[in-house]
């Protein structure tokens, strides 16, 4: 190989380095401004490694050039102007990787996000079936002390039961002073808030918070009959309120998860 072509090489080598630190860099602006969250591996360090790479790689072409390219600067007079066209044409296909790296992103959050809402309602349907005598009885609210050390004991099975819902919560509809409330319970129960057998718990202790979305979904399905279920996810985080009727009777169980890696290979 003669220095002319070690030369060539080498900015070949250059030329991509640089076009992959700059799609790169893209790349991980996107996901962090929106939450897409690709990689399993922890993403920042994915980031400085691969940034490491690349920059290595730009370092060792750019020493191939300085060393071979002083013997080309006489043959570089003689050589041909490289044609404009070409290199609009280059440029043009190299712009268009930018919608291309959008697509593949968003493309691939979305459909990872419906498959994945597939799959937790079809877990919570076979949770509460699993566990009907104890779903049953979470029918039976009343604001006890019983009844939350009962409930915390079904919640703790339930989030046992698939690997998919490390969290699981009980909604339901009260009121604090006639002012309407929603009240959540989950696996852990507080000692600390009802030290005292004697003296029952608190209600604003067990308020749910919601936001004004959330509200309204809920108040549709505590008031007016609706059955649909609710899914979002955002970040990583995937949430499902999953309405549980009977007897004329009305609570929410909410599933959520949070997955710490990503999108791929999920």
């Amino acid at each position: 190989m003669n220095a002319k072509q070690i030369v060539k090489l080498s900015n070949i080598i250059g030329i991509t380095s640089i076009l992959l630190l700059v799609y790169w860099v893209f790349t991980f602006i996107v996901i962090e401004v929106f939450g897409l969250k690709v990689f399993r591996e922890n993403m920042t360090e994915s980031f400085y490694l691969s940034i490491l790479g690349i920059l290595a790689l730009m370092a060792g072409s750019l020493i191939v050039n300085l060393m071979f390219n002083l013997t080309r600067i006489a043959e570089r007079k003689n050589e041909d102007e490289v044609n404009t066209k070409s290199n609009r044409r280059k440029f043009a296909v190299l712009l268009l990787i930018f919608p291309l790296i959008l697509i593949i992103l968003f493309g691939g959050d979305y459909l990872t996000s419906a498959k994945k809402e597939k799959m937790l309602i079809s877990s919570a349907k076979s949770i509460i079936e699993s566990n009907k005598a104890n779903s049953d009885k979470l029918l039976n609210y009343t604001f006890s002390k019983s009844y939350i050390k009962e409930t915390t004991g079904i919640l703790r099975v339930l989030s046992s039961t698939d690997k998919n819902f490390p969290s699981v919560t009980l909604i339901v509809k009260d009121s604090i002073k006639d002012s309407p409330v929603f009240l959540g319970f989950n696996a852990y129960y507080n000692e600390s808030l009802d030290t005292n057998d004697s003296i029952q718990p608190h209600k604003v202790n067990y308020i749910y918070q919601t936001t004004k979305e959330e509200r309204a979904y809920l108040n549709e399905v505590f008031d007016k009959n609706n059955e649909e279920l609710r899914y979002s996810s955002s970040k990583g985080n995937y949430e499902l309120f999953y309405p549980y009727k009977k007897n004329g009777k009305t609570i929410i169980i909410y599933f959520s998860e949070q997955q710490r890696y990503g999108k791929l290979g999920s």
